[in-house]
Order: C-alpha cells, then structure tokens, then sequence
C-alpha cells in the first residue's frame, strides 16, 4: 500500500484571503467565512505539491479544521480546481479542540495503517505539534510570501488571521 501525503486546505490550497473579513468583526462570522470557501483562489503552490506527491507514488489525503457541515462545498472545491479525489478528514460540527490535537489524531491514525511520508500545512503551532510526534512536515508559507512589496502587511495580517482560527478551534 502507498505512504500518504497528508493535506491542508486553507492556507496551503485554498487561498482564503478573501474571506478573512468575515472573521475580523466581533463576534466573528463563522457562517460567512465558511460560505464564502467555494470562491477561493487555488494556491499554486500547493497544487504542484500535489502533483509532485503523486508523482512519487504517495497516496495524497487531505486533513483539514473546516467542519463537517461544509464537506459537500469542500468537496466540489476540490474536484473544481482539478484536485485529486482523496480521503477528506474534517472536524466534526461540535469539536472545538485546537487543530495541533485534531490533525495529529488524524496523522496517527494514517501512519497506523500504512506509513506518512509528508505533512504540508501552514499553522506553526500545528507543524510544531506533527514534528515532535516524529512526521515530516513542509510548512507551507506561501499564503503569505507577497507577489508585490505593497502586499507584504496584508498577507501578513491574513496569515495571522488563518493562526487565530486554530486558537479558536476552526483549524
């Protein structure tokens, strides 16, 4: 059986910049954040990632903090930007538990049943929690790497939105 490649969404496929406004008002709009993800930017980058994992023979999954009510719009996400069909791990409606517990769960569970060759995913706090359980893990920082210099603060302030969601239990 393939070893598997392991995931994100936001922020490593899914560029979600976009959307961060509906998150950036108190109380943050979680409901407009999550209806607004069919209109994200593939992310290049994680795409050619893929298509790279693939080429090497790994079984690609994605492993991501959305919850499980936006799994059929995830999914014709995927599908649309030409994605792989692949095992879609989401968190359950009700699980608030940070992202570094839930998708190390997850990466446990894959390299149980036949090994996990690579992680991609953006969060520091959960690439920190999958390297000391001993996966390797590419941080994918190409949210926030700026096409233009004048774009170097709002990317900033986006990717720092995208870690505040993992405080808040959405990644």
């Amino acid at each position: 059986m393939a070893r598997f490649a392991i995931f994100d969404i936001d922020g490593v496929l899914a560029d979600v910049r976009h959307r961060l406004s509906a998150i950036r008002t108190t109380p943050k709009d979680w409901e407009q954040f999550f209806a607004l993800a069919p209109d994200d930017p593939l992310l290049a980058q994680g795409r050619d990632l893929i298509d790279e994992q693939l080429s090497l023979g790994r079984h690609v999954v994605y492993s991501t903090g959305r919850p499980e009510r936006c799994r059929a719009a995830t999914s014709a996400w995927l599908t649309a930007q030409g994605l792989p069909a692949a095992q879609l791990f989401m968190r359950p409606d009700r699980d608030r538990r940070p992202g570094r517990l839930t998708k190390l769960a997850v990466a446990r569970r894959l390299r149980d049943r036949a090994g996990v060759d690579l992680i991609v995913d953006d969060d520091p706090v959960v690439v920190d929690a999958l390297r000391a359980d001993g996966f390797e893990v590419l941080h994918a920082t190409w949210m926030g790497e700026p096409d233009e210099a004048d774009e170097a603060d709002q990317q900033l302030a986006a990717q720092q939105l995208l870690f505040d969601l993992q405080a808040d239990g959405y990644t």
